[in-house]
């Protein structure tokens, strides 16, 4: 479990095919190297991935197929940077809201629109997932657990605070950019419990 609170922005080293499924490295330096040792998770742009062996700088982490269908891995080269937070401990604080790193989709951005000192971001969510995105509810973006403005049918808006702006990378975002979507766990488990 995670908090959506992103702690560092890393960099992808690496990204090797591999018989139908992807390795990556990551440089995480910014993340406490007793929090990245093997077989923890750590979210990678919101992304739950497994440490499958350390490096000097990092960690090495493999990618299914599923995975790189449902997110934005695919679209990684040497250079990407992304939010990283490593996973919930016991006692840790709970800043965001409850992120399982179990990707539903790629939401698009679409515009984006500056707001006094704060941005505004417009997405549009892939058909289907549009009913789990309530206003005032909370999506995580790429790892980052944002609160809803609005919603209007596939399409609905956030507010970045100067604080994100600088400590994730969705501050370099343009429109036409592939982001992670997490919907809230809660919306998941209501509609199965309602069938």
């Amino acid at each position: 479990m995670f908090t959506g609170i992103v702690q560092t922005i890393g960099t992808v080293e690496s990204a090797e095919q591999r018989d139908g499924d992807l390795r990556i490295g990551i440089d995480a330096t910014g993340i406490d190297a007793a929090r990245r040792q093997s077989g923890d998770s750590v979210a990678v742009a919101g992304v739950c991935l497994t440490v499958a062996a350390l490096t000097p700088r990092g960690f090495i982490a493999d990618v299914s197929r599923e995975t790189i269908e449902h997110t934005t891995i695919g679209l990684w080269h040497a250079g990407s940077r992304i939010n990283l937070e490593p996973a919930l401990r016991a006692g840790d604080a709970l800043g965001g809201h409850m992120v399982s790193g179990h990707v539903d989709g790629r939401a698009e951005l679409l515009e984006r629109s500056g707001d006094a000192r704060s941005q505004r971001l417009r997405l549009r969510v892939p058909a289907g997932l549009e009913r789990y995105v309530a206003r005032k509810g909370s999506v995580t973006l790429d790892g980052v657990s944002l609160t809803v403005n609005d919603v209007d049918g596939r399409e609905f808006g956030v507010n970045l605070i100067p604080h994100t702006l600088l400590a994730t990378t969705l501050g370099d975002l343009r429109p036409g950019a592939q982001l992670n979507l997490e919907i809230d766990l809660m919306a998941r488990y209501i509609e199965r419990l309602a069938q």
